[in-house]
């Protein structure tokens, strides 16, 4: 199902969620700076933006933790065109703060990422093209969008498995560690 062109029109705007992530370098440099150049485009208002929150890499294939944040936006933006931007953002960032150097350094078979945008969620739209599935396909699966998604739209329902995030994040079944960035390995002891 593809999605309509939303003309550039105040009443056409769509609520949408945008997950950011790093896990190179200055993560927290690099999630602010996606963030600020979302904040840049004419057509996105960047509504709300949750916590900064440290989580644990998916997959053997990643070395360091990541940093994780979703922002709330309001566009007229199609799916499609959004999902331009954030490819756009990601190159952008990349071609600033990848070296050469860095990618000879890390282990064989592992990955790492500056940053990675995804649209989580689109309205209520559900969408499926070639480059492109909204809701995210396996969000329901992954604490580190969900945690802060939790945060700042705990009752939004997912348009295709009818649940709110609070239900989503409740029925979670091995969920990968999150922190509040710069809380991973105190020792709290309240007792």
């Amino acid at each position: 199902m593809k999605a309509k062109k939303n003309p550039g029109n105040e009443n056409n705007r769509i609520r949408a969620f945008i997950g950011l992530g790093s896990n190179e370098g200055d993560r927290v440099g690099f999630v602010q700076q996606a963030m600020q150049l979302l904040k840049d485009i004419p057509r996105i208002e960047v509504v709300e933006c949750s916590s900064l929150y440290e989580t644990e890499p998916i997959g053997v294939e990643y070395v360091e933790w990541f940093v994780n944040a979703v922002a709330a936006i309001d566009t007229d933006l199609s799916s499609e065109d959004l999902l331009d931007v954030c490819k756009d953002i990601e190159v952008r960032l990349d071609e600033m703060h990848k070296t050469a150097d860095h990618c000879k350094s890390l282990p064989a078979g592992t990955r790492s990422r500056i940053i990675d945008l995804d649209i989580l969620f689109y309205g209520q739209q559900a969408v499926e093209s070639s480059g492109l599935k909204i809701p995210h396909p396996s969000l329901h699966l992954r604490a580190f969008a969900l945690v802060p998604l939790l945060e700042i739209a705990p009752d939004f329902m997912h348009p295709c498995l009818r649940q709110t995030v609070s239900e989503l994040h409740e029925a979670l079944p091995e969920p990968e560690q999150v922190y509040l960035y710069g809380t991973r390995g105190l020792d709290c002891d309240f007792g």
